[in-house]
């Protein structure tokens, strides 16, 4: 049987998007309460009857976190343009190599806005 499990993190950051165009409000600095939602799919393990512990996504997904909360997210190595769609790609990149069946990072920074990003 196969499952896909979704954890849910938040994180306070600020940001200002330095590629808009001129006058638009995303170029001033402004700051977010973002919510991150990691998915992961696998078959459900016979003995365990899950797919993957959430311990063991939050000790991937955490440090990833910390490395965000409470910053300005221009001032982060690698996100000098730091968009919802480059965040979510720029978590994917660190929380990939220790999640095996990670399908998805989504990225919200508002209860209307939100960005899914599924690797490649």
């Amino acid at each position: 049987m196969k499952a896909a499990l979704t954890r849910s993190y938040r994180f306070e950051a600020a940001h200002r998007l330095p590629r808009v165009p001129e006058g638009h409000r995303c170029a001033r600095m402004h700051g977010h309460g973002f919510r991150l939602e990691v998915t992961v799919e696998g078959e459900v393990g016979a003995g365990s009857g899950w797919v993957l512990d959430y311990a063991d996504i939050d000790r991937v997904v955490d440090p990833v976190v910390e490395a965000l909360d409470h910053r300005c997210l221009n001032d982060v190595e690698g996100l000098d343009n730091p968009t919802s769609e480059v965040l979510a790609r720029w978590i994917w990149d660190r929380a990939a190599p220790g999640l095996p069946g990670l399908v998805e990072i989504a990225v919200a920074e508002s209860e209307r806005s939100r960005c899914s990003y599924r690797g490649g």
